[in-house]
């Protein structure tokens, strides 16, 4: 039996519906998943892979938007894997990855659900090498410098696992590790563009933020990054 609740909702990204099945909010808790207590994954922050936060709604927006042809993509602490699945529905070459040992379940439930085919997953801890994970010329993240020192282990996880002309797109919702991670990033090569959002993703939810780009070669133009 589950020790925890669940909801389902339908989430709508550039005219596609999704179905989702996520935890019922982030009071949720399996005091009996032994797998994550042997990770040192706590009761306080269990539940923070099973929650569609405001902005994974924004980075689905904007990656839907981008040039993937021909692109190997990996989604960092997907989460419920939001971003992962419209991806995947694209037709992109997506792996989504989290620390969580839940994440892939919900993953696989949410990819069945809307009739697709199996994703790839893989599970990841950003202070280990994982020689297995390969390279990818697309990093894509949301809300994942909540801890401060993930400014610098993220930074360097992604240039480990970027391609020499990768690109990264992260949204950040005013985190305060951003400029710090940003410092980290041009130290390791790449160069870096943003632009700012604030807008309502769903019934009375708003973010506020930024979505951040970085490229190990100049693939920007004079333009700032589409506008959502």
């Amino acid at each position: 039996m589950l020790n925890y609740r669940l909801k389902r909702e339908t989430i709508r990204v550039c005219q596609n519906d999704y179905n989702i099945c996520s935890l019922l909010d982030n009071q949720q808790f399996d005091e009996d998943d032994l797998e994550a207590a042997a990770l040192g994954i706590t009761s306080s922050i269990w539940s923070l892979f099973g929650i569609i936060w405001p902005a994974s709604h924004i980075l689905a927006a904007e990656i839907s938007r981008f040039d993937i042809d021909g692109k190997r993509i990996l989604e960092l602490g997907c989460g419920i894997g939001l971003a992962s699945l419209v991806l995947h529905k694209m037709g992109a070459d997506i792996t989504a990855s989290d620390y969580h040992p839940r994440a892939q379940a919900f993953l696989d439930r949410n990819v069945s659900d809307n009739n697709l085919p199996p994703i790839k997953f893989q599970r990841v801890d950003f202070e280990k090498e994982n020689q297995a994970l390969g390279k990818f010329d697309l990093i894509i993240a949301s809300d994942i410098l909540y801890q401060p020192h993930q400014a610098k282990v993220v930074a360097n996880f992604i240039s480990c696992h970027s391609s020499h002309d990768g690109d990264v797109i992260l949204v950040d919702p005013g985190r305060e590790n951003r400029s710090k991670f940003t410092a980290n990033m041009a130290a390791l090569g790449y160069q870096h563009q943003s632009k700012g959002f604030n807008q309502t993703v769903a019934t009375d939810i708003k973010c506020k933020g930024q979505i951040l780009h970085y490229s190990r070669l100049n693939h920007f133009t004079d333009d700032p990054i589409k506008p959502l």
